[in-house]
């Protein structure tokens, strides 16, 4: 693929597609944010376009606070160790240049 007289490699493209989708995520975002300010000021809960329809929905997550937890249960770095599981994980990170 070129571009500018640039020959792009793999690493080009992959680049420039989550450049773009970082892109479309902000866009997406925005629309999200407007949408929930609304509802959340008693605006429309549903609101329907011509081809898709977005619905607002409230509600609770909870989550525990696992490092006071075991600090509050006396549990030790050996202990929680013993009951760790550890994978490999792979990615790759693209940055510009």
């Amino acid at each position: 693929m070129k571009s500018n007289d640039i020959t792009l490699t793999q690493v080009d493209v992959l680049g420039n597609l989550l450049a773009q989708i970082a892109d479309l995520t902000k866009q997406a975002d925005a629309i999200k944010d407007d949408i929930k300010d609304s509802a959340s000021m008693g605006g429309a809960k549903v609101v329907e376009g011509n081809l898709f329809k977005a619905t607002y929905m409230e509600s609770n997550r909870s989550t525990v606070d696992h490092k006071t937890l075991y600090a509050d249960l006396g549990i030790t770095a050996d202990q929680i160790a013993k009951y760790t599981k550890t994978t490999a994980v792979f990615s790759v990170k693209v940055t510009s240049r």
